[in-house]
């Protein structure tokens, strides 16, 4: 069995089609269809139903598929693993946050990691909506401050923080001066969202469905933090964000209103369960030592 036969099988799942998943890959159609029938022949059973409109993965083809991701992930995570080592003569911790991250937790502790390790270079690493723990999984970080919800297969996830959520309104908004509002206040506003994110972390964040059972009024998507400024300040849609976002992202136009009866963020520092760099453990230890005892992330 190749890698090159993994990643075959993953796009032929993601596409549904023998047709789209050879343009995909740039191969024949015949090169691809004569693989899979190889890669059964070897595993011993069928990976996929064909029917006239596609292929449909059969139970075992299911977990294979997974397994086959989870190792093409792997492979991912050596070869960015020695590429690391190929370019830097001085060691590297990668951290990886979104937007605020945990709050001044995040600065302080890269802050402290820094002072104590002097020849180790810290890079920062910051991701889109939801991201944070994909980029541990690919090896695209060593260690990250993820906001719960999030996908923690394959990692070690303690929570590390908590802080409220706010609205994000424009200055000139009717509630922009109130000492806070309920998420029922603003329930028929225009609410940004995203389509980077996994659904489950968008509805966590949208509140929906809401306390009275009704849905958000959908706005604009964004993909990133500062997308989402942008049309909050200009009055297109109000946002929900964690309470550092008013001190990390002031701005003279944007106004940030405590939601008084919302769940509160809970930001957890995760790090790969295989991993072995003794970097990650110093920075998760002083993580430690500036927070009260972590808890294990659901």
């Amino acid at each position: 069995m190749e890698l090159r036969q993994l990643t075959y099988l993953v796009a032929i799942a993601e596409e549904g089609n023998l047709g789209r998943a050879a343009a995909r890959l740039y191969v024949s159609q015949p090169a691809l269809s004569y693989a899979l029938r190889k890669l059964e022949a070897e595993l011993g059973i069928p990976l996929f139903d064909r029917h006239p409109g596609g292929v449909t993965p059969t139970p075992a083809g299911h977990d294979v598929v997974a397994e086959a991701r989870r190792t093409i992930r792997q492979a991912d995570r050596v070869l960015a693993t020695a590429k690391r080592h190929r370019h830097q003569e001085k060691p590297v911790l990668r951290v990886g946050f979104e937007a605020s991250g945990a709050g001044e937790l995040t600065t302080r502790a890269r802050a402290e990691f820094a002072r104590r390790n002097p020849d180790v270079r810290v890079e920062p690493k910051r991701f889109d909506w939801g991201q944070e723990a994909t980029a541990l999984r690919d090896g695209r970080v060593d260690v990250a401050f993820v906001w719960l919800p999030a996908d923690l297969t394959d990692l070690h996830a303690e929570i590390v923080h908590t802080e409220p959520r706010v609205a994000g309104l424009p200055t000139t908004h009717p509630l922009a001066r109130r000492q806070g509002i309920s998420i029922l206040d603003v329930k028929d506003e225009p609410l940004l969202w995203t389509e980077k994110a996994p659904r489950e972390w968008v509805d966590w964040w949208a509140v929906n469905p809401r306390p009275d059972g009704s849905t958000p009024r959908w706005g604009p998507k964004n993909d990133n933090v500062e997308e989402m400024l942008e049309q909050v300040a200009e009055g297109t849609a109000i946002c929900f964000a964690p309470a550092s976002m008013a001190l990390y992202y002031a701005r003279p136009d944007l106004s940030w209103i405590p939601l008084t009866d919302t769940e509160p963020l809970k930001v957890a520092l995760a790090w790969h369960k295989d991993t072995h760099n003794p970097h990650v453990q110093k920075f998760t230890h002083i993580v430690h030592e500036l927070t009260a005892t972590p808890r294990t992330a659901d």
